[in-house]
């Protein structure tokens, strides 16, 4: 699908780039409004993406970065395993080893082809509720290796041919998942959100032919390239190593896990180096990464400090690239360490320390480090409905809200979620949540002064408290950032740690370590704070008004104000009379700086 000739015109690439934009976009609306779970159809935790015939990213909309930058790996293995692909298979990918992200992210793989001739690939990739784990969670910390984590694995397995299911595979995972009807009609979503992939795409080719679609996605990847390789010359020269820890999980990591790597940015050769081989090797926990998670998250971080308007696909890759080796916690995982965990706890610390890299540089470059773990907000529950005849429930929730970083020239997004997902994916509603599910959701809030503070300041993290509202609840929960925040950058202060404590019946508090299974009766609850956002820049920098906003909006306190960012004010908020007392404030100031 090369070709050496630009002849398309710019008008036509646009409406070409649009047309499969527009194609994953449905696939996204299909699979949002019919999957069962709330995981997919309130959560969003899910991604679609195109890969060409010789399995190159082509169009991901707005799926997650962290499942969709390794959809090209998985559908080189369906082309490896399966040589004999014809119109009408499909397929079903959770393989760690072989190009997914963690098993809990099954994958949907269609083949598309026209007039006989296959030309693209559709991927409808989802979060499970629950996929067959030796515990009620598709999170597994302490999971050893992959048969005692005990999900079930499909390497490109064939689960549709010449449109017709394969119900023997069905069967399967509906015997071994918790949530057998919940799993099915997930499933049926992806499928569908897969074919309605397949239709769209063949209403392009019906429409262009095959020979301007052959030449677009040549010339797409090519002004890819070119836009991501002029990105790179305007920045500094520079090698960046950069260093972070996950928190200790006593026992079985006791100090923590470092988390490396090196940026070798290349200005006159328009490239960009990440190294990530110094990384400690596998480990027999479930935090390992694959290597999708691996590639996704670097290439995340790098993508998050240059301009938005780089297409993410094969042809801006080209631009970058990454050193791994095998057998490494960050790297290429060996056959059977568990990469139960893959997606989130060393993923966000890798996305923070790639991001964090680029505010190293001369200038207005990178962002801080992004509120990380999966605390109380994003626990699994489980247990018996017995508003449904004690009918058996799983579920990860979604209501928790880490903050965002700061970058250079804005404050942290509120809604930003976890590093890995960039602020795409959606909050719960409690009142759904609550519908669904025997929870009593009591909380969410945030509290001044809760975020990294800087000339541009972090967002904070939410408060969530939560409990069974009957029967008893069993909560997993697997976070991070309660021994080592996010840190702020260029000045900026670093973003609150998390918490997490357990609320007895008698309202007795004990603190609780960031891994765990909890047994939930009623009266008894789980409370946490997710981490906040890294500061960018010196908090003195900042523009008083801006702090006149924050305390305005109760996102700062006047202590604070006063204290971190070293603006005085006059009047008072009851009056609605509060204003920066400009004097005061300069002169404040001027003696900090001396």
């Amino acid at each position: 699908m090369k070709s050496k000739e630009h002849t398309l015109s710019p008008m036509l690439m646009a409406v070409l780039a649009n047309r499969f934009d527009g194609v994953v976009r449905e696939m996204t609306n299909t699979m949002l409004r019919t999957g069962r779970s709330t995981v997919i159809n309130s959560g969003r935790d899910f991604s679609c993406g195109i890969t060409t015939s010789d399995n190159e990213l082509f169009a991901t909309a707005e799926g997650l970065p962290v499942h969709t930058y390794g959809l090209d790996l998985q559908t080189k293995t369906m082309c490896e395993y399966h040589p004999d692909l014809k119109e009408g298979d499909a397929f079903l990918h959770n393989d760690p080893y072989s190009g997914c992200s963690h098993p809990a992210d099954h994958t949907i793989i269609v083949p598309v082809f026209w007039k006989g001739e296959h030309v693209f690939n559709v991927c409808a990739k989802a979060h499970q509720a629950d996929i067959g784990n030796s515990i009620p969670s598709t999170y597994h910390v302490m999971a050893r290796d992959i048969y005692e984590e005990g999900s079930l694995i499909f390497p490109a397995v064939k689960v549709e041919s010449e449109g017709r299911l394969n119900d023997d595979v069905i069967r399967m995972c509906q015997r071994r998942i918790r949530v057998p009807d919940m799993w099915r009609g997930d499933f049926l979503a992806m499928l569908g959100s897969a074919r309605t992939g397949e239709k769209g795409i063949h209403s392009v080719l019906d429409k262009y032919g095959i020979t301007t679609i052959k030449q677009f996605i040549s010339e797409w990847f090519d002004y890819s390239q070119r836009k991501m390789k002029d990105a790179i010359e305007k920045l500094p020269e520079k090698i960046i190593e950069r260093e972070s820890f996950h928190d200790p999980m006593p026992p079985i990591m006791s100090e923590g896990v470092p988390v490396r790597v090196k940026l070798d940015i290349k200005p006159r050769a328009g490239k960009i180096e990440i190294d990530l081989s110094m990384n400690i090797d596998n480990m027999e926990n479930g935090l390992n990464m694959s290597q999708a998670t691996s590639i996704s998250t670097a290439l995340a971080g790098v993508y998050n400090c240059l301009p938005s308007d780089i297409p993410r696909n094969a042809g801006s890759y080209r631009c970058i690239d990454i050193k791994m080796r095998k057998g490494a916690a960050i790297g290429i995982p060996n056959f059977p360490h568990s990469c139960s965990v893959a997606t989130t706890n060393l993923a966000d610390r890798l996305v923070n320390n790639v991001q964090a890299a680029f505010a190293e540089l001369e200038g207005k470059y990178g962002l801080a480090e992004g509120g990380l773990g999966m605390g109380v907000g994003y626990s699994v529950i489980s247990g018996k409905d017995s508003r449904h005849n004690d009918s058996s429930y799983v579920n990860q929730l979604i209501i928790g809200q880490n903050g965002g970083p700061a970058s250079a020239e804005s404050d942290g997004w509120l809604t930003y979620g976890i590093p890995v997902v960039g602020g795409i994916m959606y909050r719960d509603s409690v009142e759904v949540d609550e519908l669904h599910y025997p929870v009593h959701i009591k909380e969410i809030r945030l509290t001044q002064d809760d975020a990294g503070v800087g000339e541009y300041r972090g967002a904070p993290g939410a408060h969530v408290t939560l409990g069974p509202s009957d029967t008893p609840m069993t909560v997993v929960f697997g976070s991070d950032g309660q021994t080592n925040p996010p840190r702020g950058v260029k000045g900026g202060g670093d973003g609150n740690a998390s918490t997490m404590h357990l609320i007895h019946i008698d309202g007795t508090m004990e603190t609780i370590p960031c891994v765990g299974q909890i047994e939930l009766k009623r009266g008894m609850w789980i409370r946490g704070r997710e981490s906040s956002g890294g500061g960018y820049g010196d908090p003195l920098n900042r523009d008083p008004n801006r702090v006149l906003r924050d305390v305005i909006e109760k996102y700062v306190s006047i202590a604070c104000a006063r204290e971190d960012y070293g603006v005085v004010f006059l009047g008072n908020i009851a009056e609605d009379t509060l204003r920066v007392d400009e004097d005061a404030t300069a002169e404040l100031r001027l003696s900090r700086s001396q």
